[in-house]
């Protein structure tokens, strides 16, 4: 069977599973997700034995440390991913709900409902735990799913897969087994095969890094639901509390600097300069932090660390746009907060940004004015997280502006549609 013909197979199946799981009940579907949770803990060393091996794939494959720390887990980590599941098995129901009901004056009634979407192609990088995550949130709202995470993570992702299957299975005898499906080859040529495939695939959803990203939309045929990268930006205000400043700048960059919601740029009013900006490098450097500086800053973080191990340099254009995912931060000063929002704006990626302020009408200004899919005042970016905002285990975050934005939880999965109620209606 050529890969064409594979791929299609793959899709086909997909979709008959979706009609599949149409049928299955609310509680279907939590008393499988509960054993699927159950089912990873038990599956815990063999889990660690085939992430071992991926992480010998990544080291020979050259990751960075941040990538490796992506790839790698550990027994909290499997429990993350089990409670993750447990918790979108306790979420209320997301489809059948009614959106909007409405009488025509011809006495036509109207219902809009949320459905499935249908089948979902997951495509991801490196995290083992997204296997999980997406299957569990399509499962739960009634969407088959399509998981192609990269070749570094392959025997991770297929050992977790075949536990979820397997663990449903075995209290839902009439689970249907195609509802979940790692792709299972690593040749690139896979993503184009399926992604054209529009008469069995309703979405695609990239998780990665942006060349991933842009390489999947430009191939895609189906709608894609994506973020392209995370530089996302602290502004400390001239009225910023210093100390709390620090706590959400060392929590927005170092927490796990990996994700894309963690902060790149630091943006320091003038007025606080002199006195914020050895604080903060001074804490950062227990982390090693490398700072590129603007040329206002730059002396005084050079000399707030002096003798650690920290570095900093000169920032250049390039700096501002770019997505670290390591212990690398830009800073600037800049002359309060229109200067602030327009810096976001100008190099920004529409993800996740903060004000740290006292002010109200200037934190009521960022949060109007900055044009992104989150947006906080006196908190870390690192919120940005469909767990943090109480969906449960989240499929991704989207940074566009028609359908999905921000965390995607249970109702950014599903579509709707109307159902009319007539008495022999027709239209003159």
């Amino acid at each position: 069977m050529g890969l064409m013909e594979e791929m299609t197979e793959l899709a086909r199946r997909a979709k008959a599973a979706s009609r599949e799981l149409a049928r299955l009940s609310a509680d279907d579907k939590n008393r499988c997700l509960r054993a699927m949770a159950d089912g990873l803990i038990a599956a815990t060393p063999g889990l660690l034995a085939a992430n071992a091996q991926d992480l010998e794939v990544g080291k020979s494959l050259g990751l960075t440390g941040a990538m490796m720390d992506r790839l790698a887990l550990n027994t909290d980590r499997i429990a993350a991913m089990a409670q993750g599941l447990r918790e979108v098995a306790s979420l209320p129901e997301a489809l059948g709900r009614v959106l909007d009901t409405r009488v025509r004056p011809n006495g036509l009634r109207l219902r809009k409902i949320s459905t499935p979407i249908g089948v979902v192609v997951i495509i991801y990088e490196s995290r083992p735990n997204v296997t999980a995550d997406a299957a569990s949130l399509c499962f739960k709202t009634g969407n088959a799913t399509i998981l192609r995470g990269g070749k570094e993570a392959l025997h991770s992702n297929r050992l977790i897969a075949e536990t979820l299957i397997s663990s449903a299975k075995a209290v839902l005898p009439n689970f249907p087994e195609h509802a979940i499906q790692v792709v299972p080859t690593a040749d690139r040529e896979a993503i184009p095969a399926l992604l054209s495939l529009t008469q069995y695939v309703d979405l695609c959803m990239p998780r990665g890094g942006e060349g991933l990203i842009r390489a999947v939309t430009e191939c895609s045929k189906v709608p894609v639901i994506k973020h392209y990268k995370g530089v996302c930006h602290v502004y400390v205000h001239a009225a910023a509390d210093l100390a709390m400043a620090e706590e959400i700048v060392f929590n927005a960059k170092c927490q796990r600097p990996s994700t894309c919601n963690a902060a790149e740029t630091v943006l320091v009013d003038r007025a606080v300069a002199a006195s914020f900006l050895p604080r903060m490098a001074a804490r950062l450097s227990t982390k090693s932090v490398e700072f590129h500086a603007d040329a206002e800053s730059l002396p005084s973080i050079a000399k707030a660390i002096g003798g650690t191990s920290s570095v900093a340099r000169a920032a250049d254009a390039k700096d501002w746009e770019t997505e670290y995912n390591n212990y690398i931060l830009n800073v600037a000063v800049v002359d309060g907060v229109a200067s602030a929002i327009h810096h976001i704006h100008q190099y920004g990626s529409g993800h996740s940004d903060a004000i740290v302020t006292a002010d109200q009408t200037v934190a009521e200004r960022f949060l109007a004015e900055v044009d992104s899919a989150a947006v906080y005042w006196n908190a870390s970016t690192r919120f940005t997280d469909g767990g943090e905002y109480g969906m449960g285990a989240e499929i991704g975050i989207s940074t566009d502006k028609v359908g999905a934005r921000g965390p995607m939880g249970l109702d950014e999965l599903c579509s709707y549609k109307w159902q009319g109620f007539g008495t022999g209606q027709v239209r003159p």
